[in-house]
């Protein structure tokens, strides 16, 4: 897939043959048979006796061949480490061959091990017990059993080095692919709580992604269970890439809250998804010999879909998408390290920083995009929080004031005398009612009324504990809850804020405004009430206190039987 991008990324606009393409490195000099001759045997071939009908290699002599030809390499270095020698063959899972040293007696080199390679291609190791030297000459029988890419790359090694590598590899692909499996399980787990559409499209998209980089590294076809896939062989990463695609469409929308931030992207994307999902059920068409038209529909789709979401998510993040911000830096790196990757394919041929980039770069870049989008995610829900919190505290508050308004102040009475009952403690309330407060409006306008309801509030607060609230219940008129307090505890309390609110001066609007406030007190150690009946005996002392010659506290009394 990388290959067939880098070549569009060139506009060569080709797919790969699936004839062979032989990648044939300095170690070997490679020679294929005259095709004119007829299937000759393992016998005839290794002894030498057919040299003189062996040719530089071309694709069109394989092709000649029908995928069944005889390959002669030759060594062009010698070759004795302190370690078993071995010859690597990387090739296609389609393919199977047989190496035979040049011998009277055509007895094949013992094959040590196969490695999984990327791509649906893998390693055939055969040892060379002594070594190689200048000049050693072995025949290689290809036969190709299935129609597909063909790679074909001989060189030299060590067994132990090639089995550490291989090992390395798969612990790199096994770490990643159990990270991806591990995000996606506790994405779902979050979903089923939450029920959040978000969580269901990661997990679907990071399960995808991990089944995408264990089959492209060819370790998923060795793996228990997930072994059952080898005959689908591309299809075993490509269907899963084409779903992600579609997946990743549908998750950054919701990531990137683009429906309210970009709304016409939001619905391009919906139809990017749509056509990731046509794309995945047109490679079922590749069994019919449309493989080309596929995967070059397929290349320009996701090319064209990466680009554009990158568009899109930045505009969002623009916007003020912080979630999009994450999911920005998570989509762009793992378009850089696919993009590299392909790019890798043309203009350089060194192994070891494929290798970099195939094991360590593109499935690291997978699960760090896994991490970010997370991040994305959990900032997506935290702007949600607020926004509803916000929401919240705007329904339960008074705008001009930033108390309670009266049905939080009711709700919370109510909450706060079961707690009090239930432990066996008192409750107190204050009823405050500023004096004159008609006047103040007549005089000075609303706007003076509003400041002086405003400016109130702080000296009352100065007062009280944290577990206390306060509450606008009316008008000019707040209501304090005073937690676990009797009687005696909140007439002090009580004066206290009285003495406070008669230090207060409004100025702005003239002649500086004084005010004070009378004070109704009721609690329960001493009534015998609860909840708005408390309520109705503090308001009821209020008025004694104002008729008594306001600015003063009142404590109400049990009303006689």
């Amino acid at each position: 897939m990388r290959r067939i991008l880098a070549k569009w990324l060139l506009g060569l606009g080709v797919c790969l043959s699936p004839l062979i393409a032989a990648g044939f490195g300095t170690d070997f000099e490679i020679t294929i048979l005259d095709s004119a001759l007829s299937a000759p045997t393992a016998a005839v071939t290794s002894s030498g006796a057919l040299d003189a009908h062996f040719a530089p290699f071309t694709a069109a002599e394989a092709r000649k061949n029908k995928g069944n030809f005889w390959l002669k390499i030759k060594s062009t270095e010698a070759f004795a480490p302190a370690g078993m020698a071995v010859l690597k063959i990387h090739k296609g899972r389609q393919s199977q061959v047989q190496v035979f040293a040049r011998a009277s007696l055509a007895q094949p080199l013992q094959r040590v091990a196969e490695l999984p390679e990327y791509r649906g291609a893998h390693e055939e190791i055969f040892a060379l017990m002594n070594g190689l030297s200048v000049g050693q000459t072995f025949y290689v029988q290809v036969s190709l059993h299935a129609i597909g890419p063909e790679e074909l790359r001989f060189s030299k090694s060590t067994l132990n080095e090639s089995l550490a590598r291989a090992a390395e590899h798969t612990r790199m692909i096994a770490l990643c692919f159990g990270a991806l499996v591990a995000v996606s399980l506790s994405a779902l787990l979050i979903w089923i709580l939450l029920a959040d559409r978000v969580f269901i499209l990661y997990s679907i998209l990071f399960t995808l992604q991990a089944l995408y980089i264990v089959y492209l590294s060819g370790q998923g076809f060795s793996w228990p269970v997930l072994a059952y896939a080898l005959p689908l062989n591309s299809f075993a990463w490509n269907v899963p890439a084409a779903i992600s695609g579609a997946i990743a469409c549908l998750l950054a929308r919701d990531v990137a809250d683009l429906q309210r931030y970009a709304p016409r992207i939001f619905r391009v994307m919906g139809g990017f998804a749509a056509a990731f999902a046509l794309l995945t059920i047109a490679n079922l068409v590749k069994l019919i010999g449309f493989s080309a038209v596929v995967n070059m529909t397929g290349n320009i789709l996701f090319i064209a879909c990466a680009i554009f979401t990158l568009f899109g998510v930045f505009l969002a993040w623009r916007r003020g998408s912080r979630a999009a911000g994450w999911f920005l830096i998570a989509w762009g790196l793992l378009e850089a390290f696919t993009i590299t990757s392909a790019i890798r394919l043309i203009f350089f041929a060194n192994a070891d920083a494929d290798r970099v980039l195939n094991y360590y770069g593109l499935p690291l870049s997978m699960v760090a995009a896994a991490i970010l989008i997370a991040l994305g995610v959990a900032d997506r829900l935290r702007a949600q929080r607020l926004a509803l919190t916000d929401a919240e505290r705007r329904a339960q508050t008074d705008a001009l004031t930033g108390v309670l308004n009266r049905r939080s102040l009711l709700e919370r009475l109510e909450a706060a005398c079961s707690r009090a009952r239930a432990r066996g403690l008192p409750i107190a309330l204050l009823f405050i009612d500023l004096d004159h407060f008609k006047n103040i409006n007549d005089s000075y306008g609303h706007q003076a009324g509003d400041a002086c309801l405003r400016a109130i509030i702080e000296p009352i607060h100065a007062e009280l504990r944290q577990s206390d609230v306060i509450g606008r219940y009316g008008g000019e008129e707040f209501v304090v809850i005073l937690s676990s307090a009797d009687s005696a505890a909140a007439h002090p309390i009580a004066q206290r804020i009285l003495d406070r609110v008669a230090e207060v001066r409004v100025d702005g609007f003239g002649n500086p405004i004084r005010l004070t406030c009378s004070i109704g007190v009721a609690a329960s150690d001493t009534l015998g009430v609860w909840g708005e009946h408390l309520i109705a005996h503090a308001d009821a002392a209020v008025y004694v206190a104002k008729r008594s010659g306001r600015n003063q506290v009142q404590i109400a009394l049990p009303l006689a039987a």
